[in-house]
């Protein structure tokens, strides 16, 4: 039965692949415990004047995270030595410093993202296709002289009830996990966002 229901199936392979690919990766950006208390003890560390304690945490940590505090830590340290600036200049630079990091790990996380988004969309048409090829074929079927095919006709139907079935559940997927990774990575740029306030408060306040 039909063309279409081959296109579908391999639709929804692409969705479930690219799916498990994104939930592994993102996943493994999140790092190995929370990152609530990751950057709660970052800043425990700082206050304590600790920064390379503070980077041994980003190294057992792990992740999204993880990688952009860390790279901002290695920035605080250069900061705290140098001198030739003054304090607003050095904030400065360790924002500076946070931007650039994030910028560089949010690509990372939205990769192919675009394409569950795209099979949402896709799915749904291609299953509307099947399933007016499919009740052509029904149609056709009732158009014979004589007794109509019964054979044909319920061929036809159940090709466009597949159609539909397959189209609208990968499109249904899709969006559910368009949405779950997006959150997901929401959280993530949240996180790095306030660790990186957190972080530069804390310079601010240890630096008259």
């Amino acid at each position: 039965g039909g063309m279409i229901v081959p296109i579908l199936l391999s639709l929804v392979l692409m969705s479930i692949t690219f799916s498990i690919e994104r939930f592994l990766t993102i996943s493994k950006a999140s790092g190995k415990a929370s990152n609530k208390s990751f950057v709660y003890k970052i800043k425990m560390l700082l206050s304590q004047g600790n920064i390379d304690g503070a980077m041994k945490e980003c190294d057992i940590q792990k992740g999204s995270v993880a990688n952009v505090v860390k790279s901002g830590l290695h920035k605080y340290k250069e900061m705290d030595t140098a001198s030739g600036m003054d304090k607003d200049q050095k904030i400065l630079a360790i924002q500076k410093e946070f931007e650039e990091s994030t910028s560089l790990e949010l690509p990372m996380l939205e990769k192919n993202l675009v394409i569950i988004a795209t099979m949402a969309s896709v799915s749904t048409l291609v299953a509307l296709l099947g399933t007016v090829i499919g009740m052509i074929k029904a149609f056709s079927a009732l158009a014979t002289a004589g007794s109509p095919d019964s054979v044909a006709l319920a061929n036809g139907i159940s090709e466009a009830l597949i159609n539909t079935a397959l189209g609208i559940g990968n499109s249904a997927i899709a969006i559910i996990m368009y949405n779950v990774f997006t959150s997901k990575i929401d959280a993530i740029t949240y996180t790095i966002d306030e660790a990186g306030f957190s972080i530069t408060q804390q310079f601010a306040a240890s630096h008259k």
